[in-house]
């Protein structure tokens, strides 16, 4: 079996932090983007920055160039998840199979109205998304030995992480089923999760099998239910 490393590559934030108290967009959000490599695969994580950005960040957190990326994996596929995902047009794009049926169930309910209302630059914005969305395909259970895929719908209906099995160490790639480092301490969820029992119960699971858990919108953080 190939050695799993694995390093952020970009720190995520969310645009409005409810437990921060703030009410409306502050920042621009994007989730934190996250690098697995095992031998010569190379798998990205939520490429949220703009591509020059992106591009930027890498050399600066790695040594893997943009076009070594052979696989690019979103734990949910909101807009935000993919801002730089035409720059890895060599890879190989994955997400959950439920995530993409629900994204495209809603983006074509966007389309009828924006139709209906004749709007020709929403009309070619949102099949522009539906077609990077198609592209995606479905992930099965594991990307590579070592690295599987996680489910935890609840925030949006498919969203899904990633399971590393490090020997001595469980990492979870959360995505936006534990949020923030504040969102771990205090138990909570995102206030507009689709399903918010749903999210609560991923959240649960979450927290009862990682060491370590690399959240949606924050640095990595050690989980504090197994730190002795």
């Amino acid at each position: 079996m190939q050695t799993i490393e694995y390093r952020i590559i970009s720190i995520g934030t969310l645009a409005a932090h409810p437990l921060w108290n703030e009410k409306g967009e502050v920042r621009t959000g994007h989730p934190t983007t996250t690098l697995i490599s095992s031998g010569e695969t190379h798998i990205l994580v939520n490429p949220g920055l703009p591509a020059a950005i992106l591009g930027a960040r890498m050399g600066e957190r790695t040594n893997v160039r943009p076009d070594q990326i052979t696989h690019v994996f979103l734990t949910a596929l909101s807009q935000d998840h993919y801002r730089a995902l035409p720059a890895f047009e060599k890879a190989e794009w994955y997400a959950y199979e439920t995530e993409g049926i629900a994204a495209l169930a809603g983006l074509r309910d966007q389309l009828q109205r924006a139709e209906e209302g004749g709007d020709e630059g929403l009309i070619e914005t949102v099949r522009n998304h539906m077609e990077i969305i198609r592209r995606c395909r479905a992930a099965e259970d594991s990307l590579v030995q070592g690295v599987d895929l996680f489910p935890l719908p609840g925030v949006t209906p498919g969203t899904c992480g990633l399971l590393l099995a490090l020997p001595r160490q469980t990492v979870l790639i959360a995505g936006d089923a534990v949020a923030t480092l504040e969102h771990l301490q205090q138990g909570k969820v995102l206030p507009h999760s689709a399903s918010i029992e749903q999210a609560q119960d991923s959240f649960r699971e979450a927290i009862e099998i990682a060491d370590i858990i690399i959240p949606g919108r924050d640095n990595l953080v050690f989980n504090p239910l197994r730190v002795m």
